[in-house]
């Protein structure tokens, strides 16, 4: 049976947003990979419908939206994929759980692009690149581990898997500057010339870089100073 270990680890995006030494919740995460070969067909991804989605905690609340994608490609031989990138543009984050009017809007905006969490002036994009593609087994499992509770704590990552996958896809996955490979269980259908793969899993934001009140550095948890490391990622992507 397989288990999906982080080493080190592990929103893309904050992605905003484990309690200290917990590795268990997060995605398999190692140093950069070397980028699968391009063969077969090529895919060009449809930034019109593929986006990815984003959730980050704090014990009094928590925010989501979505990262768009600015372009991509896949490339298909047979019935495999064979490699792949796709680009996000960072500065075009969107908030999904308040009003684009309401000025916290603005606020919790220009914060996620500021030095405290993704730097869009100096790195404005993150890339994934696909370094391997393998079956997903029938008694592969995910591991999870409990995270510090409060009334906010972050989805595991059984939770956040999706149902019946059939892959688990490796890749390099880049924000501000910093690269990483990361490995997490996808559901992938392949048509006649057209791809859709649908993922969740989580990250731990400080892997890149993006440390803005990291909770392991938090003197007293229960005075909820701090931001859970763990975000909850989701990719949907389509390719044509």
């Amino acid at each position: 049976m397989n288990f999906l270990k982080p080493t080190g680890l592990a929103v893309a995006v904050g992605l905003m947003l484990a309690s200290c030494g917990n590795q268990g919740n997060t995605v398999e995460t190692t140093e950069a990979q070397d980028v699968a070969e391009a063969t077969g067909q090529t895919l060009t991804i449809d930034t019109n419908t593929s986006k990815v989605n984003w959730m980050g905690y704090k014990p009094a609340g928590k925010h989501f939206g979505y990262i768009p994608l600015t372009n991509g490609e896949l490339s298909v031989e047979g019935n495999a994929i064979k490699a792949g990138k796709f680009v996000f543009d960072l500065t075009q984050l969107k908030i999904e759980d308040m009003e684009e009017s309401n000025e916290n809007y603005g606020k919790l905006f220009g914060h996620l692009q500021s030095d405290d969490f993704f730097d869009t002036e100096n790195h404005p994009l993150a890339v994934f690149e696909v370094t391997n593609v393998e079956p997903y087994a029938s008694d592969d499992q995910v591991e999870d581990k409990e995270e510090f509770e409060t009334d906010y704590t972050p989805n595991t990552m059984e939770e956040q898997m999706v149902d019946n996958p059939t892959h688990w896809i490796s890749g390099n996955l880049t924000i501000r500057g910093n690269t990483k490979n990361i490995k997490f269980p996808a559901a992938v259908t392949l048509g006649d010339g057209s791809v859709s793969a649908k993922a969740g899993f989580n990250i731990d934001r400080t892997e890149w870089g993006v440390s803005y009140n990291d909770e392991s550095n938090a003197v007293d948890k229960l005075k909820d100073n701090f931001i859970y490391n763990t975000v909850n990622i989701e990719f949907d992507i389509q390719a044509n």
